[in-house]
């Protein structure tokens, strides 16, 4: 297989489109993630993005990236303004109306509308999650941070609550996001379901690794190949 080898000078001149399609697709698979946010006048928006990271644990943060409000960004206003916002999973049946979120809608059209997702309200928190979604996290605005290369920014919440269904959490914590059927992105717009191969044990020099069950114990080798076959 021949490699294909592009210059940075061939790069910057790509088609624009092109360019962010080939670029996007560099860092492989994303999680697929709706925002949801409201304006001060109680207008509902929501955003899907593929940049949410993982930030720390103790505080529990996460965090996404934004480009900067030099033109209207309704999402990056309304976390500035009231200081709270949801992160909220994709499932495959979803996938149409979270990508439909990426359309420029006016300030005044609710995404939630215009794609027929649902906006929901806990009691002890501000910002609008996605009643569909199985996985839904409140944040508190914790920091911004300019990032100058590219004129982006990067907004850091701090976790004030998590909602999702009992059956998805397993007793050691982890969260099997492959069972709520969530979805990936690659590129810019190509939407994939997961295949687990397996859990695998802390690792330390100079010992072996083995297979966890899904419910994060200790497995062999052996009977995940029995799992399997």
């Amino acid at each position: 297989m021949k490699d294909k080898n592009f210059t940075k000078s061939q790069i910057t001149a790509m088609d624009e489109r092109k360019r962010a399609r080939l670029i996007n697709s560099l860092s492989g698979f994303k999680s697929a993630n709706l925002i949801g946010t409201q304006d001060k006048f109680g207008n509902n928006n929501l955003a899907i993005v593929s940049s949410v990271v993982h930030i720390g644990s103790s505080p529990p943060l996460l965090g996404f990236v934004s480009r900067p409000n030099t033109v209207d960004r309704h999402t990056l206003e309304n976390v500035l303004q009231s200081g709270f916002f949801s992160i909220n999973s994709v499932e495959s049946d979803i996938a149409r109306a979270a990508h439909q979120t990426s359309a420029r809608y006016a300030r005044v059209q609710s995404e939630f509308d215009e794609t027929g997702l649902t906006p929901y309200f806990s009691e002890r928190f501000p910002a609008p999650y996605v009643l569909e979604s199985n996985l839904k996290i409140g944040l508190k605005l914790s920091e911004y941070i300019d990032i100058t290369a590219n004129n982006t920014c990067l907004i850091i919440g701090e976790v004030e609550e998590i909602l999702i269904p009992d059956q998805f959490i397993q007793p050691d914590g982890y969260v099997d996001i492959e069972s709520m059927e969530a979805v990936t992105i690659s590129g810019l717009d190509s939407y994939h379901v997961t295949q687990r191969l397996y859990r695998l044990s802390y690792a330390k020099p100079n010992l072996s690794l083995h297979p966890l069950t899904l419910e994060g114990d200790p497995s062999s080798w052996a009977a995940l190949k029995s799992e399997t076959d």
